[in-house]
């Protein structure tokens, strides 16, 4: 008795959304939705390499045909027999190519309309206000609790970028005071510690270097088998700080409006004089506005033409509108409570190299401690969410942790060097100030009629 068909044999293949994880919602990654539909495509283009494989054998099949044709009449019974059985041959293999064919076609089709379907969910439809009338408060607090980054992003429109808005805005010659200015380093110190990089305890030491409050950031030296391998932590927006503070609220607009084109030459700075070589391998990690500067590090081709970075992780950030460079892998953990990460009104990107987790837990702000941004927001929840991913057998997770432990190594005595960013203060009156946009030509004749 043959065996009975697998469920499903022989229709179009259907990629698999990953299976839930616990608290952990994940997206993206080698078992995600975006490179299982590449799979699907590579499938195909392997089929499309078979089907000219069994042309050539047709075309083969047909010569020897002609070649058999000639010695037909020498023994007529024998010689029939043997160029119908090459012409059945020949038909058999043209059958299976056809056959081939079809499911090539078939997989492409599926491939369309996942990527269509995809497309279209990518980002909900955009609520309308009168959805939210009569909801009263009970309604508007609960939309409060549930602002992941996707149902943030159902308020935004589809072709808002945060750079979009931002950047026109800060350009603007009434905001200067609110423009990226150049950043300069200073080395505060130098110690040997133990360090334990797991992707928890980096987040744990950067709420402790977050604390400090005066625009620090820490550069850790690993050694890795005997080759040097650094972690940069970078701290989210400290507010109640300096106006000389680069992370201050200020450095939201030069994280999502201008690339961090201040920050990242600094962070290429305290790499140097920590005494990071030309190549070697780095981690970035971050939180909120320090997950964005760590993101635009992953795209800013001066400092990867000089570091070869390899890994990003941030919490609680609006890293959806930036693209790394491709080799670079990163993991975004985010909240179902923390609206932070859809700021940006951008979904994280699913492909191969780039994973975002999202966290479903509830979490409450511990009576008589300062909210915040909101107890999604906090730190420690993400160190937490980061001590799950690192448990978890999913495999986008398992491969992205190996990627982070990779660059690291086994962690144990590192050298850790912080230095204090610092913005350059306001130029005088007498100082130019960052160019405007050219006039146009309604300005220009504007000015003429009034000289």
């Amino acid at each position: 008795m043959s065996d009975s068909a697998p469920v499903g044999a022989g229709e179009a293949p259907r990629p698999l959304p990953p299976a839930p994880d616990g608290i952990l919602a994940i997206r993206g990654g080698v078992a995600g939705m975006s490179f299982q539909l590449e799979e699907l495509l590579r499938g195909a283009g392997q089929l499309d390499e078979v089907v000219q494989q069994l042309i050539g054998i047709e075309e083969a099949a047909r010569r020897v045909q002609d070649e058999l044709e000639p010695y037909l009449y020498d023994s007529y019974g024998t010689g029939c027999s043997a160029i119908n059985a090459v012409a059945e041959s020949r038909k058999e293999v043209g059958r299976v190519r056809e056959e081939l064919v079809e499911v090539s076609t078939s997989v492409r089709a599926s491939h369309r309309d996942y990527m269509q379907a995809e497309d279209k969910n990518a980002r909900p439809h955009a609520l309308r206000l009168d959805q939210l009338k009569g909801s009263g408060a009970p309604g508007l607090l609960a939309l409060g609790r549930d602002l992941t980054e996707e149902n943030y992003n159902r308020f935004i429109p589809d072709d808002y970028m945060a750079a979009d808005l931002i950047r026109p805005l800060l350009d603007s010659p009434l905001l200067a005071q609110y423009q990226p200015r150049p950043v300069s380093i200073e080395k505060m110190d130098e110690t040997a510690e133990d360090v334990q990089p797991t992707m928890a305890e980096s987040l744990r030491r950067l709420e402790r270097l977050h604390a400090r409050n005066d625009g620090e950031i820490e550069v850790i030296q690993f050694d890795n088998n005997g080759s040097p391998s650094w972690m940069v932590l970078i701290p989210g927006t400290q507010p109640k700080s300096p106006a000389t503070n680069p992370f201050d609220i200020q450095g939201i607009g030069e994280a999502l409006g201008y690339d961090s084109e201040d920050v990242v030459p600094a962070v290429g700075q305290a790499l140097r004089e920590a005494g990071a070589a030309a190549g070697d391998p780095v981690v970035a990690v971050g939180h909120s506005q320090g997950g964005v500067h760590a993101m635009n590090l992953s795209q800013n081709k001066a400092f990867l033409s000089e570091f070869d970075l390899k890994y990003v992780l941030t919490a609680g950030a609006p890293v959806g509108g930036i693209t790394a460079e491709p080799g670079i892998s990163s993991l975004h953990l985010e909240h179902v409570q923390d609206w932070v990460p859809g700021a940006d009104g951008r979904r994280n990107p699913d492909t191969k190299d780039r994973v975002t987790v999202t966290l479903k837990d509830g979490v409450r702000t511990p009576a008589g401690e300062d909210p915040g941004l909101g107890p999604g927001h906090d730190q420690e929840n993400y160190a937490a969410g980061a001590e799950l991913v690192a448990a978890s057998h999913d495999e986008s997770l398992a491969t992205s942790t190996a990627a982070f432990a990779g660059v690291v190594g086994a962690g144990g005595v590192a050298k850790v060097t912080r230095f204090k960013l610092e913005r350059a203060p306001m130029p005088g009156p007498s100082s130019a100030a960052r160019p405007g946009p050219p006039p146009t030509v309604r300005d220009t004749k504007a000015d003429a009629g009034t000289r």
